[in-house]
């Protein structure tokens, strides 16, 4: 039977999380993962919701240890975590709690765990070993297109992965040590775990325990990180930093992911920081897939050993440590190993004979000036109307009026494709990895959708509807 080691850092006292700028040997994360396995509640699976990077490490690995496997939930929302809870009768919950670890279970009592300050001399070493083979965790997709659906992952092939993503993103150069990752999305997510936690445990390097949100938390965060720092983000993450022009600490390079990363705004992040801006293409269900430096074009290169093919009009990826399927998006192929990006496969709509693509048509209305956030998108079709569908936008832009914002959109593009409604709202329900789930973004334009049919026609007041302000 295979086996890979816990973690693939050389000695006890290297270097493998920060907290507050104060480091964490691995000998004190393995001996940490082992007292809090031999304390966990009998179950199968294991919950892990800890928001703090390190106790959700701590977390995973205990339930490694343990022969567990870890449900990664899409979102930390209550209405998740019980669904969840339903659906896996047979679950540990691990969540924070006063610095330490709270598991639950409903047949036993709850478990209170705390772990050893990083100035004690608790250490265990060496790593033990898991079985390749064993199903780490499961992940969830993120529901921006549907229902979460369950993608099971092996041990050896996240691990797999992680060595990958190391080496595409150049991160294998010497001192490996001295990098550290800071995080601005959740463990939970795919990209957040192997690219915030896999890729700190088996690049080997370090990661901050913190979760950074907003600009000023990012920035704190940075300038206690000592070493190669790394951000690995988001595109609605970037922007918020940048738009808040935020002085940061040197970063050694910039990773995003989980949506497209205009052109315009990598620029901007490589002239402010002088850093160097990477994106990382891939999805839940076959894992990373390729990466490209914004800044020098459009072409994304397939991570060790993966290829491309083209299979009953699917795109799949295929070989190395992916999962083979076919992927959400419409490519177009150079090699078996390089490609383009036209799009989600779903993503084009056709209204009056004539097509375009969503998100094209998301790419201006976030480069329209004064913009924070928004969102163009397809309503539920209404059956019983005569009609055509026509599109609809949620616009977080509190210094613009709807018709300044339809009169810059007019420009740009065909009056087919005008978003009718166009409602401005205080924030869109994106969750931690700045994706908007399906059901989260109807939600919203419902609430303001009520919220306009109960203003006069004549009025030209701001009326609220819980999140929702429309014109």
């Amino acid at each position: 039977m295979m086996s890979e080691l816990l973690i693939a850092h050389r000695a006890p006292e290297a270097r493998i999380a920060v907290r507050a700028g104060a480091p964490i040997g691995a000998g004190q994360f393995v001996a940490d993962a082992t007292a809090l396995a031999r304390q966990l509640p009998p179950a199968r699976y294991v919950l892990n919701s800890c928001r703090d990077r390190y106790l959700f490490a701590v977390g995973f690995c205990a339930a490694l240890i343990a022969g567990r496997t870890s449900l990664l939930p899409p979102s930390r929302t209550p209405e998740i975590l019980a669904q969840l809870a339903l659906r896996y009768p047979d679950t540990v919950y691990l969540a924070d709690e006063a610095g330490g670890i709270v598991a639950l279970s409903g047949t036993a009592a709850p478990t209170h765990w705390q772990p050893k300050q990083p100035n004690t001399n608790a250490s265990a070493w060496p790593p033990p070993a898991i079985a390749r083979e064993h199903v780490a965790a499961i992940a969830f997709t993120s529901g921006s297109t549907g229902e979460p659906q369950a993608q099971l992952k092996t041990w050896g092939g996240v691990v797999d992965g992680a060595r990958a993503e190391a080496l595409a993103l150049q991160l294998d150069e010497a001192p490996i040590d001295d990098v550290v990752l800071i995080g601005t999305v959740s463990p939970q997510h795919m990209y957040g775990f192997e690219s915030t936690v896999l890729m700190a445990l088996h690049g080997p390097c370090a990661f901050a325990a913190e979760h950074p949100l907003h600009p000023d938390e990012v920035r704190a965060v940075t300038t206690q990180s000592s070493g190669r720092r790394v951000l690995i983000t988001a595109p609605v993450h970037l922007r918020a930093l940048v738009e808040s022009a935020q002085s940061m600490p040197a970063l050694d390079r910039v990773v995003s992911a989980t949506a497209p990363l205009a052109l315009e705004l990598a620029q901007r992040c490589e002239s402010m920081w002088s850093t160097r801006v990477f994106e990382v293409y891939g999805c839940t269900e076959t894992g990373m897939v390729a990466t490209r430096r914004t800044v020098d074009g459009p072409v994304w290169t397939t991570m060790r050993d993966v290829r491309i093919e083209v299979c009953g009009g699917e795109f799949h990826a295929y070989g190395g440590h992916v999962r083979p399927g076919p992927l959400a998006d419409r490519l177009r192929p150079i090699t078996d190993s390089t490609f383009e990006l036209e799009g989600r496969a779903g993503d084009v709509v056709n209204i009056g004979g004539k097509r375009a693509s969503l998100e094209g048509l998301n790419r201006l209305l976030l480069s329209i000036d004064g913009v924070i956030d928004g969102a163009i998108f397809e309503p539920p079709a209404v059956t019983d109307s005569t009609r055509e569908q026509r599109l609809m936008a949620l616009v977080v832009a509190p210094n613009i009026t709807r018709a300044e914002l339809l009169a810059a959109l007019r420009a740009q593009i065909d009056a087919a494709f005008l978003p009718r409604p166009l409602l401005r709202v205080d924030s869109l329900p994106r969750n931690a990895q700045g994706k908007l789930p399906k059901a989260e973004l109807l939600a919203v334009a419902e609430r303001a959708l009520g919220s306009t049919r109960r203003q006069p026609k004549t009025s030209r007041t701001v009326a609220r509807a819980g999140d929702a302000r429309v014109d």
